[in-house]
């Protein structure tokens, strides 16, 4: 299954056909050349289905619809448990930025997270998952795919890349993660979820 964002409507692809009746569902066989998924595209639900028995070709042909940017990025934790959060434009958000040519998921993920967040000293953990989402840029429609990893750190002097829109950034614990979870991207808050919020 993939699940990709845009703005606050989740789609998701699937190969399993026993969708709830009252979900919006779509076989992709119907709706699969551009005009048939811009419509789909342009519902404002929260979830819309797309099914098809060959998951990965569907996958597939989805994403030949799009221009693909890849990106990476971190969760960080510090020895207590805390998650470090940038705040962007106005949004809590997690470290990540575009993977440059020649350059492995792993190296971009690091290089991204110590730019934005002036950190000297990350260690790279294992994968953690990928994130997908819609948006449109300079009339082009891009499909961001963010590869996630742990990391760690306990530097506790912290400077935000301010020219990145980034203003603030914060070590975060259990008992203030609603706070991000009410201001923060559907993708981000999946992905919290998918690690089990990082606080084990």
């Amino acid at each position: 299954m993939y699940t990709i964002f845009k703005n606050d409507t989740s789609i998701i692809l699937t190969d399993k056909g026993n969708i709830p009746l009252e979900k919006h569902h779509f076989l992709w066989k119907d709706i699969r050349h551009k005009t048939g998924l811009d419509r789909i595209l342009s519902m404002t639900n929260n979830k819309v289905y797309l099914i098809d028995e060959d998951l990965e070709g569907m996958w597939s042909q989805f994403k030949q619809h799009f221009q693909i940017i890849e990106a990476s990025g971190g969760i960080v934790k510090n020895n207590v448990g805390q998650i470090l959060f940038i705040f962007r434009n106005g949004i809590w958000d997690l470290p990540k930025g575009k993977i440059e040519p020649g350059e492995s998921r792993e190296e971009a993920g690091l290089r991204e997270v110590e730019e934005e967040c002036g950190l000297r000293s990350l260690t790279l953990g294992n994968f953690i998952d990928t994130t997908y989402h819609l948006y449109e840029e300079k009339e082009t429609e891009v499909l961001k795919v963010s590869y996630w990893y742990e990391m760690s750190s306990n530097q506790k002097d912290l400077t935000p890349q301010l020219e990145e829109g980034i203003t603030d950034l914060k070590w975060i614990g259990p008992s203030d993660l609603d706070l991000i979870l009410d201001n923060t991207y559907p993708n981000i808050s999946l992905l919290l979820e998918m690690y089990q919020f990082g606080f084990q």
